[in-house]
This record gives C-alpha cells, sequence and structure tokens, in this order.
C-alpha cells in the first residue's frame, strides 16, 4: 500500500470513528421508548391472535353438489350422537344407543355410495384382552369397534390405511369435542368419498373404537385381534384435548417423516410443531391417545383438537360451542390428507421409507415448514457456526473503525457477555420466583380464567430480567474507545452466542424443537450480515433499522408458539393433580417465549434517552398484576361454566374381612382425589361442608393401595395426595360387586390353587397381595406383571372393563409355601366396583348440590372389600 493509500485509509477510519460516535450520542427521546416495546405487542394482536383463531368458510347443505366437507351435516349428527349422553365402556348409552346411531348412519352412507365406483363394507366386532400400562394390567372383555372398509372397485391392493377415533366418553361428559368432532368428521370424509367419482389406490378403514377413554381398550383390541390387522400400513388417529377451534398435528411417525411430508402437501390448513410432539411424549400433558398403541404395529399422524381445554371431560362439553366453521377446518384437512394417503406409494412398503423423524411446525397457519432431522442438525450447526464467525468478523471491523486492537474489543465483549449471561438468566428465573412464591402463599392458578395476568405476572419480569442489567451497565459504561453503538451491538453479540451454544447443546441431546431456538439466531445472522455488507454497521445506531424488520418473524412466531402451548397447557392445570405446580409450566413458556421473541429487541430501549423508565414501567406493570393476582376476584382461578374447578370425589363404602370371615371394619364417606394445586381450599367460605376431611395418608400406610377403591394410574399415582370426608350413616351402593373362592385345591406340598368369580358393574379393580412367606407362581393375568411386580408399598393390581359381554370373570391363582401350611393367611385380596352414571342416596346428593356454581363434579358410588385367603 502506497503512503497516499494509508493515509485515504486511515482519514476514513476517523472520519468513520468520528461519524460513528457523533452519532451514537443520538438517541431519541425517552417516551417513545415504552412505545417501542408496546408496538410489538400490538403486533401479537393484531397479527398472531387473528391468524391463530382464523378459521375457513363453512360449507352448507346447498354445497353439497360441489363434492366437498359439509360441516353442516357434520354438525346435525354431532348434535344427535352427543345429546345420547355420558357414553361410559359397558353403559347402556355406549353399548347400544351410540352403536346403533353409528351404524344408522354408516349403513345410510353405505346405500347412498357410488356402487359403480366403490365397495363399503362394515363390521361390527367385539375384543377381548390385557396389557400392561405403568404399575397396573388393564384387562378388558366384549368392548365394540365398527370398522367401514372403503375399496375402489376391482382393487386388489393389501395395503390398508386406518383412520381412527372414538366415540364412547368419560364419566359425566357428553363429548361433542371428545370426540364426537371427529367420529362425525370420519362420518363426512367417508360419506363424500364414497359419493365422488375420485378413486384412490388403497382401501381405507374407517375405525369407530368405543373403549378409548378407559385405557386405549378398544384399539388395543382391534390391532391385535381384527381380521384387517395385518393389512394395516399407516394410520391416521383424530382426537381431542378440548373443543372447536383449529386440530393440531402433534405427533407424527415414529421414524417416517415421508408421513409429514403428504400432511404438507395435502392439508390445506396446515397447524403443527415439532415441539408439541416433544412436549406431549415428555409426559408433562396428563393425556393419552390411541396414538400409543398403534403406533408400535405401524406409522402414523396424531392430530387433535386443543381449543378451549376448560371443559375438556366436563358435562359443558356440548355441541353448542362447536362451530360449523371449527368442522370445516377440520373436515378440509382431513378429507385432503386422506385423499393423499390412500394413493401414497409408501404404502406398498413402509419400512423401506423408514428414514427417520422429522422436525415440522406452521408460520401463523399460512406456511407449513418440514425437514428430515439430519437436516435439521446440520442447519443448527451450520447456523451457530456461521453466527459465531460473523460475530467475531464484527467485532474486527469494530477494532479497526475504533483504531483499536482486537483484543480490547475482545475484552469488552467478554464483560458484556457476562452481562449478558445474568440477563438471560434473570428473564428465565423471575418469572419461575414469581410462580413458585405465588404457590407458596396458596395463590396458584390465578391466570386460570384471566389469561391476561400471565403478561403482568410473567411476560413482564422476563422483559424485566432482560433488560435491566444491560441499561445498568449501558449508563455506567465509560468507555470513549469504542462508542455507544458498538457496545449495544456487543450486547446483541451476546445474545446470539448464547442462543448459538445453546442450538448446539440441544441439538447434541437429540432435541429436535432446536429449530425454536435457530430462528431468531437465523434473523439476526441476517441483519448482521446486511448491516456489514451495507455501511450500516459503523454508522451510529443505524444498523438498529435492519434488526428490527429481522426480529419481525421471529417476534411474530415465537410468540405465537408460546400463545399455543398457554392455551394448550392452562387448562390442564386444573386436571394435572394437586401434586403439580402448573404454575411454574406457564412461567417456564411464558419466558422461554419472552426471550425468543424479544431477546434481540429489548436491549434497543438503551438507544432511547432514560431507557430506565421503561424499566419501572416494567416494575410497576408487575406490580399491579401481582395486587391484581393476589387481592381481586380477578385473581380468583374458577368461573362457573366456563372454568369451572374440577372436583372428583367417590362415595364410598369400604369392608375389611378378616381371616375367618368376620367384618372387622365397615366405614362409609367421600373419598377426594383432588384435580389441582388450590384443592379444598376455594370452597373455604362456600355452602359445602367439609368438617372432617382429613388425609389418606395414614391409611395407605396402613392398608394395602390405602383400603380405597382405586380407579385407575392416575388415582394410584395421586393416592397420597387424596383426602378423605368420612361420614357416619352408611353409604348403600346402588350394585354388588362379588367376589366368590369357587375351589381351594392343594396341588402338591407346596403348591395350592385358588379359582374366583367376580361379578359387578363394567369398571372393577382386583387388588393382590401375599404375605411374606408365600410366593404367587401362577395366574389367570399376564405372567410378566407377575414377574415384574410393582414397587413396595403397591400391590399386584388388575383394572378389569367390560363392554357389551358382562359374563362374570373368572381366574385363577397359584402359591407356594416352603413349609406347605395352607391354613394359615396366604395372601390379602381387594376387589372394588365403580358405579358410574348412577347417583349417590339422598345425602351424597345434598352435598353434591351444596358444592358453589363453579365446581363441576365428577362423583360416583363405589365400594371397596378387602378378603383374606
Amino acid at each position: 500500500m502506497s503512503d497516499k493509500e494509508k493515509l485515504i485509509t486511515d482519514n476514513y477510519e476517523k472520519e468513520s470513528s468520528r461519524k460513528s460516535g457523533n452519532e451514537g450520542r443520538k438517541q431519541v427521546s425517552w417516551y417513545l421508548a415504552t412505545g417501542f416495546l408496546l408496538f410489538w405487542g400490538l403486533l401479537f394482536f393484531a397479527v398472531v391472535l387473528p391468524f391463530f383463531y382464523r378459521l375457513p368458510k363453512a360449507m352448507m347443505m346447498e354445497d353439497a353438489n360441489k363434492n366437498v366437507f359439509i360441516a353442516e351435516r357434520a354438525r346435525k349428527d354431532l348434535y344427535t350422537l352427543s345429546n345420547i349422553g355420558t357414553k361410559m365402556v359397558g353403559s347402556k348409552e355406549n353399548e347400544i344407543e351410540a352403536v346403533q346411531f353409528l351404524l344408522k348412519q354408516l349403513n345410510q352412507i353405505k346405500e347412498d355410495s357410488l356402487k359403480d365406483y366403490f365397495d363399503i363394507e362394515i363390521d361390527l366386532s367385539q375384543a377381548s384382552g390385557q396389557f400392561i400400562h405403568t404399575d397396573l394390567i388393564i384387562m378388558y372383555q366384549g368392548v365394540q369397534n365398527i370398522a367401514v372398509k372403503l375399496t375402489p372397485k376391482n382393487c386388489t391392493n393389501q395395503n390398508y390405511l386406518l383412520v381412527n377415533s372414538h366415540f364412547d366418553s368419560k364419566p359425566e361428559t357428553p363429548s361433542a369435542g371428545d370426540a364426537g368432532f371427529m367420529v362425525v368428521t370420519m362420518m363426512e370424509v367417508l360419506r363424500v368419498m364414497s359419493t365422488t367419482k375420485q378413486t384412490f389406490e388403497h382401501p381405507i378403514v374407517f375405525l369407530f373404537n368405543g373403549a378409548e377413554e378407559s385405557f386405549l381398550l378398544a384399539s388395543h383390541g382391534f390391532i391385535n385381534q381384527h381380521k384387517w390387522a395385518k393389512n394395516f400400513k399407516a394410520f391416521v388417529n383424530l382426537d381431542a384435548g378440548g373443543s372447536n377451534g383449529r386440530e393440531l398435528l402433534f405427533q407424527s411417525g415414529p421414524n417416517h417423516s415421508w408421513l409429514v411430508d403428504y400432511y404438507n402437501k395435502h392439508s390445506k390448513h396446515p397447524f403443527g410443531t415439532t415441539l408439541g410432539e416433544e412436549i406431549f411424549q415428555s409426559g408433562v400433558i396428563p393425556s393419552d391417545s390411541d396414538f400409543r398403541i398403534f403406533k408400535e404395529h405401524m406409522p402414523g399422524l396424531d392430530m387433535g383438537q386443543i381449543f378451549n381445554g376448560y371443559i375438556y371431560h366436563t358435562k359443558y362439553d356440548v355441541v353448542d360451542l362447536i362451530s360449523h366453521e371449527s368442522l370445516q377446518h377440520t373436515g378440509n384437512n382431513v378429507l385432503s390428507l386422506i385423499r393423499g394417503l390412500s394413493n401414497a406409494t409408501e404404502l406398498n412398503n413402509p419400512q423401506a421409507h423408514n428414514n427417520g423423524h422429522s422436525v415440522f411446525f406452521d408460520f401463523l397457519g399460512l406456511y407449513f415448514v418440514h425437514y428430515s432431522e439430519a437436516t435439521g442438525k446440520s442447519l443448527n450447526f451450520g447456523v451457530a457456526g456461521a453466527a459465531i464467525i460473523l460475530i467475531f468478523i464484527s467485532m474486527w471491523r469494530m477494532s479497526v473503525i475504533s483504531q483499536v486492537s482486537i483484543c480490547h474489543v475482545i475484552r469488552w465483549f467478554i464483560l458484556v457477555m457476562v452481562i449478558q449471561v445474568i440477563s438471560f438468566v434473570l428473564s428465565l428465573a423471575l418469572p419461575m420466583v414469581i410462580a413458585y412464591g405465588m404457590d407458596s402463599l396458596g395463590l396458584s392458578l390465578t391466570y386460570y380464567s384471566t389469561p391476561m395476568l400471565i403478561v403482568g405476572l410473567y411476560v413482564c419480569p422476563s422483559l424485566l430480567g432482560l433488560s435491566l442489567p444491560i441499561t445498568i451497565y449501558y449508563s455506567l459504561q465509560r468507555n470513549n474507545k469504542i462508542s455507544a453503538p458498538y457496545h449495544l451491538q456487543l450486547a446483541l453479540h451476546s445474545q446470539a452466542v448464547i442462543l448459538a451454544l445453546l442450538a448446539i447443546a440441544l441439538t447434541v441431546l437429540g432435541i429436535r424443537s432446536t429449530y425454536v431456538v435457530v430462528i431468531p439466531l437465523v434473523s439476526y445472522f441476517a441483519s448482521l450480515a446486511l448491516n456489514l455488507l451495507a455501511p450500516l454497521h459503523d454508522r451510529g445506531y443505524a444498523w438498529t433499522g435492519m434488526l428490527k424488520l429481522s426480529q419481525v418473524i421471529p417476534c411474530l412466531y415465537c410468540s405465537y408458539l408460546s400463545y399455543l402451548f398457554i392455551v394448550v397447557l392452562t387448562p390442564m392445570g386444573a386436571r394435572a393433580g394437586s401434586a403439580s405446580n402448573r404454575d411454574l409450566y406457564i412461567a417456564a413458556i411464558a419466558s422461554v417465549g419472552t426471550v425468543l421473541s424479544f431477546g434481540f429487541l429489548v436491549p434497543l430501549i438503551n438507544t432511547f434517552r432514560r431507557p430506565s423508565f421503561v424499566v419501572f414501567a416494567l416494575l410497576a406493570t408487575t406490580a399491579l398484576s401481582l395486587f391484581l393476582a393476589s387481592s381481586t376476584q380477578l385473581g380468583f382461578p374458577y368461573r362457573p361454566k366456563t372454568s369451572g374447578q374440577r372436583v372428583a370425589y367417590l362415595h364410598v363404602r369400604n369392608k375389611f374381612y378378616e381371616y375367618d370371615g368376620s367384618l372387622s371394619k365397615d366405614e362409609s364417606g367421600y373419598w377426594f382425589l383432588y384435580q389441582d394445586r388450590r384443592k379444598e381450599t376455594v370452597l373455604e367460605g362456600s355452602n359445602v361442608n367439609l368438617t372432617g376431611l382429613v388425609s389418606a395418608k395414614s391409611n395407605c400406610d396402613k392398608y394395602m393401595m390405602c383400603g380405597m377403591p382405586l380407579y385407575d394410574y392416575r388415582y394410584v399415582q395421586q393416592r397420597l395426595e387424596s383426602k378423605w370426608l368420612p361420614r357416619s350413616r352408611p353409604i348403600e351402593p346402588p350394585g354388588s360387586t362379588t367376589l366368590e373362592m369357587l375351589s381351594k385345591t392343594i396341588i402338591n406340598s407346596t403348591h395350592c390353587r385358588f379359582e374366583f368369580n367376580l361379578t359387578g358393574p363394567p369398571q372393577m379393580s382386583i387388588f393382590i397381595q401375599a404375605y411374606e412367606d408365600v410366593k404367587i407362581t401362577n395366574w389367570s393375568f399376564l405372567m410378566s406383571y407377575l414377574s415384574n411386580p410393582p414397587k413396595y408399598p403397591l400391590s399386584y393390581h388388575i383394572f378389569f372393563n367390560y363392554g357389551i359381554d358382562n359374563s362374570p370373570l373368572n381366574f385363577f391363582m397359584e402359591v407356594t409355601k416352603t413349609n406347605g401350611d395352607f391354613d394359615v393367611p396366604l395372601f390379602q385380596l381387594g376387589v372394588s366396583g365403580h358405579f358410574i352414571g348412577q347417583k349417590g342416596d339422598a345425602e351424597s346428593d345434598k352435598l353434591a348440590k351444596s358444592f358453589p356454581s363453579f365446581a363441576i363434579q365428577a362423583d360416583w358410588p363405589a365400594s371397596y372389600q378387602r378378603y383374606i385367603f
């Protein structure tokens, strides 16, 4: 370089440094700083919410000749189905009335079909079996399935597509949303496909299963026993965790990303995310679906309603809350998707296309993005590495323009990095501290009926954590060698490095949802690259314009995704059990969403004068929200009908029989199993009399399985949190649960065989616990469960359900005892019966009517008898 060129370069660098310093001092008026943050908040309300709740126009009967999904017709079917009422397995409503309605509709569809184009076969079957789930055996008998096979005329293809949903229900709910909505969607899809001259390659089986809510019984029986089971190559499961709105694709595969490709090509209104799949499969969501059963046999997709989970599994899950537009949304998607999959060449040999998991997500319902897990890993590592390299280039550029060494810039970067790490940690920790503190004060779920409180309770503290450290640093730092705009860029570079390292770590751990972290990172990378290519990087705060523009998409998407999970998880707080502080989950979602949405934007308040004004505004909003949540009616979690408290209790009659047959204990009372963290505290001051309510834990320490009629695995898991309200007048169950010992046979000197007969209501449990010197060696149930018993203090637990077949349960047990003395107590055997759908006596009815209007009760009589043999 000549002396003249060197002089020109030096002059340019000095001039750039002077301009940068001058422009760095030009800050915008302080009163616009709050408006800056409000703009991004308004963007959420103006863009995210309308797209989140957007639904298509509903098709009515006058559109029937267009060969499209007709929402009006589907809703008419839903009205009839839901008006049957509660459809528990074993009830008349489920086994007879619902089955008859469905068969009538399906036979009419068959009659109206284009018989020159399609063959329709309707098969009503029963299934019986058993399987292990968590710490108990689920056993079933005579559960019903209605399967409809739609086959193109003269089709010889033996590779079928399965479409599944269920028509049974939980106790005390007409189940219009879960899953009557999906049942009528399937019927309408079948109706449209069978009357349209549009053929397909693979036969389609529509399975209307009659026992999903009782732990996936019908799907288990169907896929293991039905005559068509061997022909299924893929499935689509349709279920619900709420009512109305859009359905979410929340599980796929496993390891068959081509299914997501078909969803992308054929779904008209895409709505899904890998994050939902990973959260659901982590166990955070207290639900299950038939997807778990079917995925052991073939790959598939799991789609479900997720809006308005407040009424899920309650008496308020009624057809009046379901719009035509919501049915149209789901119907459009399912019809198009089934048509696409029924022509999929991959169904001929799915295992040849076992190409791993996929990463998928939609953007505001407008676009659907998906790629393989391997591509996702390369993308994550590539973006993280490129961002770090570009940040180094930016710092080198700062050193050149500022006429300092690169080491000088790096030293300041390290300092800013420490401050930004503190900001990052604070933004995540402050909402969690508030959630923990409110819970410690007995104020959980204050946002349950007023979700806007989440903004003040969790979003504002997260923004406070992001803004406070960097604002203090920015106001105190006095380094004149590096301009103020450069210092601000170093803070943003630090945020990018944190996200890059986080992306690398999460990718190494195999978390596919890492894409959520990469989206704001790649947007920052793009803005930084453009600012470096243009002269904006070194012109004071001129680079902030490109940065703001680049953060529009991350802000929209991350807030959209966060809102989705707040919508899904908030209602679940009232049914997740009293042992779980669900406030921490909501706080975590709100804080992570805030960091990803605003992490690159909040430091920009330092481009305004008096950025501390924003900090104080956030602090004041948080304080106001805490006051409203803790001291006003806004913070009371429950409201009648729309967002009530789930109150689950049994009217129990317990009898304990000793070895000689004498009755040693006979007690009656109400056994409460709380669904939420607030338990009975919200009932204080109401008319319900809970005097004498005590913890059931002492019973659990004394008796096998607490000496209570534990209903299912959730009751088992939460038994130590349950409470007992005794009553003096004996409860008379509306029916009997009878255990009869048919025979006791001594096989040889060390073995003895017992045979039993059990009769009672459709839902019963058997509890077995041998004494120390006795071993159970054989029985009628699964031997794998016998060889791997539940951990102490749990006993063997067999949960038995019957459907249309109510014949007695006959079972045997063989025990061994080394001394051969079988004339002493050998084992305890408890049986319980649950009379779901039946009312209690007058005293129980009086208690039920005393609950406040916001209480949503799920109660029924139950009996328990403990015997010693």
